[in-house]
Order: structure tokens, then sequence, then C-alpha cells
């Protein structure tokens, strides 16, 4: 297996912490409102990647979490006029059907920041105590230099990231580029600690609840791109500051989400919220589409691309459905697999999880599935075989596919419908394809 490394930019063979065992972190959304595609993409990205790596063995411990802290969430509070749990319950519970529509597995854990606030307080306390945060205020702020490497992991240049801070530097800290462990406030939900009451920053929180769950140090940790900075630095550097430790070995970012070739931006106001799309458009086709373009790259969307990977996954499915009804027409269980082309397909997945390779291993399989359902005499054994790898493929991708098993009734209704196009009995034969038709079977 090999990872393109963010931190190294460089692509890496993977390498476990504990032999067998994945431990993979990946940013959740914020709470306060309805997910839009572009929190989708994750989601289909990293439970893909769970995916592959539990068909190579492994074992994984995937942990996302839930930002139910934030002025975004107090200021949708106070204008829905409801309590702020009773919003992040709620949005929590609208983000796991879309992620239930998306066929992702469930996770490891799911933790929130509420949940997590004495293992914070607790956290950003030791980083005072070390010198690496101090106090002003009620307001407690991380100091960058205390890290000697800040900015490496975004490879970023930090006398331009000064330059680039000072545009919205705060007097309060001591340098533009230190960033909010601890907010005083006055508004909303907070907490009572040593440094005075208030609510955590954002980049504290991450870093704390993967400590909590998985550990000082965890084999991947992922997200969209826009978080590399400073979200992730920011994470980074906490965890040097205090274990003394990187915080994961590997670094994976995907790519953002554009709308008709334009950058989808709530200033623009083309954003596409999951729940509305999914209203009309089969769920694993939208998980087909997002998996169309390499993690890595940014996706396009638009009707017409849409329309294309519809097209592309009913030729998939289609060609699947009528290969298993053959088989169970002919009460064929196959137990083997075309090996040589799912090694093809593995193959693909495991050079940093290369979708549109992968995707090009199927489309071969499927053509190999159609050739030997237009054979008369059904070679059974080999149809089987290419049937359960296509199916085992499927799964890796996350796909949701259809399962044929003819009863007898559908059996016999086949049959007629057969010998009432060898007699040429059009009328009849219409009729029994309408059934079959009905029944998914044709």
């Amino acid at each position: 297996m090999r990872i393109y490394n963010t931190k190294s930019l460089k692509i890496e063979e993977f390498v476990p912490l504990k032999e067998h065992e994945v431990s993979m972190y990946v940013c959740g959304p914020t709470v306060y409102n309805h997910v839009h595609i572009g929190n989708v993409r994750p989601v289909v990205v990293f439970d893909t990647l769970r995916r592959l790596f539990e068909a190579l063995g492994y074992t994984v411990k995937y942990v996302s979490n839930y930002t139910d802290v934030d002025d975004k969430i107090i200021n949708r509070a106070l204008e829905l006029g409801i309590s702020e749990k009773e919003l992040t319950d709620e949005m929590i519970e609208a983000y796991n059907r879309i992620r239930h529509l998306m066929n992702a597995e469930d996770l490891y854990a799911t933790p929130r920041v509420t949940m997590t606030m004495n293992e914070i307080i607790e956290f950003i306390d030791g980083l005072i105590k070390n010198g690496s945060a101090y106090e002003v205020d009620g307001d407690v702020y991380f100091d960058t230099s205390s890290v000697a490497d800040y900015g490496s992991l975004s490879n970023q240049n930090i006398e331009d990231l000064k330059v680039g801070a000072r545009i919205e530097e705060n007097e309060q800290k001591r340098s533009p580029l230190d960033f909010a462990l601890w907010k005083k406030t006055d508004m909303g939900i907070k907490w009572q600690t040593p440094f005075g009451e208030g609510r955590p920053g954002w980049h504290t929180e991450c870093v704390v609840m993967i400590n909590k769950e998985l550990g000082p140090l965890i084999d991947i940790h992922g997200g969209g791109k826009d978080l590399r900075f400073p979200h992730h630095e920011n994470e980074r550097a906490q965890s040097m500051a205090l274990n003394h430790s990187e915080l994961a070995n590997y670094w994976m970012h995907s790519g953002m989400i554009d709308v008709n070739g334009v950058k989808m931006s709530k200033s623009l106001g083309n954003f596409i919220i999951a729940k509305d799309i999914l209203t009309t458009l089969d769920p694993m086709v939208l998980r087909w589409f997002l998996l169309g373009t390499h993690y890595r790259q940014d996706v396009n969307v638009s009707d017409e691309i849409i329309e294309n990977a519809r097209t592309e996954l009913n030729k998939v499915l289609n060609a699947l459905k009528q290969a298993q009804v053959k088989l169970s027409l002919n009460d064929f269980a196959a137990d083997g697999y075309n090996q040589e082309a799912y090694d093809r397909f593995i193959a693909a997945m495991e050079d940093d999880l290369n979708t549109p390779n992968a995707y090009g291993e199927i489309f071969e399989l499927v053509k190999k599935i159609n050739q030997e359902l237009r054979v008369r005499d059904l070679n059974l054994e080999t149809l089987g075989a290419d049937t359960n790898t296509l199916t085992k493929e499927l799964t890796i991708l996350g796909i949701r596919y259809p399962e044929m098993k003819l009863t007898e009734e559908d059996r016999e209704i086949y049959r007629l419908w057969n010998e009432a196009k060898a007699a040429k009995d059009f009328e009849t034969a219409d009729k029994y394809r309408t059934v079959l038709t009905e029944k998914g079977i044709l």
C-alpha cells in the first residue's frame, strides 16, 4: 500500500504503527447546518480507504468527530430560538442519515467536543505549564515559536505567514501566528477553568480527541485539503509541544468541489446541500461520481458529469444483475474468483487509492461478463467467478449492488417469456417481460 503523504509531498509505502492494524482520524463536520457535498467527499474517500485496508486484512480503528462548540453554532441556535444542544443533536442526526445513504461503514468512535471538555482543559493547562502557551486576560494562545519547524506540515514559509497574519493581528498575541486555545466568552455555552470561563479553540479540540480515542501518535490523519493550514498545522504543533511527538505518520487530504467549473462557496451561493441533491439522485451514483476522480484532485460537478456517472454505474450494475439472473436460472452458486482481475484492481487501489485506474479494471471485467452472457453455451464457472470478483470490487468501493436470487415463480415466468418469444407470440411475451421488468429481473 502506497500513500501520498502531504507532509513529505511524496508517495510513501504505508507501514503501520501496529502490525495488521490502522489508526485513522478524519476531521468531521461543525454541526450548525446541513452538510454540503464538499463534506460528503471525505466521508466517501476515507470510507473507501478503510474498506481497502480491511480487504487487505487490516483491522481499522477509524475515528471522526463532531465539532459541537463554535460561534456558528451559537449564532444559528440564537437565530432559530433553540438551544445549542438541540441544534447540534438535530444536525448530527441529519449528518448520520447522509452517511448511511452513502453506505459509509460505522466508525470506531465519534467523539463530540462537549463530551471531551475535561481532557481539552487538561491539555491546554499542560501547554501553559510547559511554556508553549500563555494566558492574556482569560484568553489562552499557543506560542508557535515553541515549535521549531512550525509550518513544515503545510510546507509554508514562516516569514510569508507572518506577513499575511499581520492583517488580522491581535495586540494580545506575542506573534501574529499564535492561535487561540481558549476563548473568554460571555455568550453561548461555556466552561469554568483555571484560566477563566469560556470555550476551546477549534485547533485544540481535534488533537485532544485523537489523543483520547487513539493515542498520541496515529497512522493516518485525513481531511479536506482546505484543513491543511491552519487547522492541521496547528494540531501537529500542539502535539509536538506537549507530547514531543508527531501527531500522525501520514497526512492525507482530499480535493475540493467545483460547481460548473467554479469553486463551491457560500459567497457565490453555489453550495449543493447533500440532503437536497439526494432527494433526486441515487446516493450510489453520487458515490460513484465522487470516486471517479482521484481523491487528491478537485471534483467538478455539473449535470452532464453526473449523468455520465449514472450511465457508467448503470452499465456496471446491469451487467452484474444479468449475470446473477443467468446464474440463478441455472441454479449455480459460484465460489471462485478471477484472481488476476482482482489483483489488477487491488494494485490500482494500493497505488495511493487510484480509483480512476480501478474503474478501468472494473470496466474491463464488465466487458468480459457481457461477452460471456452473449454466448449460447454459458461457462457458468467462469461467469460465476467474474461475477464474484465484480461484487468484491464494488464492496471495496462501497457501492451497493443488486443481489438477484430468483424464486421458482420467477424462473417459471422467465421460461414462459422465452417460450413466447420463440413462438413469436409477442403480445404474450410483452406481458411476461413487463412482469420480469417490474421484478427487476430484466
